[in-house]
C-alpha cells in the first residue's frame, strides 16, 4: 500500500465527502466527521479507497455498524468499475488460461488494492441502494464449493432484479469487473 500525499489526501476526501453528501440515503445515520476521522486515522484503508477511485469504483460508505463502531465503503459506479474489467476470477483461473490471458485477475487486484470483492449478501444489500450494473455484471466472492468445480459467481441486474449467475473461473468479459468493499473500525 502507498501512503498518500497530503494534498491527494486532502483531494480524496473532499471528493469522498461530496458523494457522501449526495448520497445520504446510503448512510442514514452518518455524519461525514466521524467517517472523515476514521479515514484519517487509518492510512492503509485510505489508499485502498484510493484505489477504489483511480480504477473508478467511485466508493461511498453503504454500511454502518454502531455496535461495532465500523464504517464501510463499497464501490457506488453505476456499471462495474472501468478500470477493473476483463479479468478472470483469480489466479488459478489465470494460470490455467493457455491463450488469451487477461491482463489480472478479480482476486488479485482486490488483494493488491486491500480490498475485498462484494459476496452475494453484499451485492444484494447494495443493489437495495440504487441502481447498479444495469449493463454490466460483477464478479462476486465465490463459494469454495463452486470454485473447486471450476466456477466462480458474479451479478447484475436486468428488469429490476437481481441476479446471480455461474461461469468458468477463467472466463473474462469487456462488460465484467469487480465490485469492492472495506470496513474500517
Amino acid at each position: 500500500m502507498e501512503n498518500l500525499s497530503a494534498e491527494r489526501t486532502r483531494e480524496l476526501l473532499g471528493i469522498l465527502k461530496k458523494r457522501f453528501e449526495k448520497h445520504m440515503d446510503r448512510h442514514l445515520g452518518l455524519d461525514w466527521t466521524e467517517v472523515e476521522n476514521k479515514l484519517t486515522k487509518s492510512p492503509a484503508a485510505l489508499s485502498a479507497i484510493h484505489f477504489m477511485e483511480e480504477t473508478e469504483g467511485e466508493p461511498d460508505v453503504i454500511a454502518y455498524d454502531k455496535t461495532k463502531g465500523t464504517i464501510t465503503f463499497g464501490d457506488c459506479s453505476a456499471e462495474s468499475p472501468k478500470g477493473r474489467r476483463s479479468i478472470c476470477y483469480d489466479q488459478a483461473a489465470l494460470d490455467a488460461r493457455k491463450e488469451h490471458k487477461p491482463k489480472h485477475s478479480a482476486m488479485g487486484m482486490a488483494k493488491e488494492m486491500g480490498i475485498e470483492i462484494m459476496d452475494e449478501q453484499q451485492y444484494a444489500a447494495l443493489q437495495a441502494l440504487g441502481k447498479f450494473d444495469n449493463k454490466t455484471s460483477s464478479w462476486l466472492k465465490t463459494p469454495d464449493a463452486v470454485r473447486k468445480l471450476g466456477g466462480a459467481i458474479f451479478g447484475d441486474c436486468r428488469y429490476n432484479r437481481v441476479f446471480t449467475y455461474h461461469n468458468g473461473a477463467e472466463s473474462y468479459y469487456a462488460a465484467r469487473g469487480f465490485r469492492g468493499i472495506i470496513e474500517i473500525a
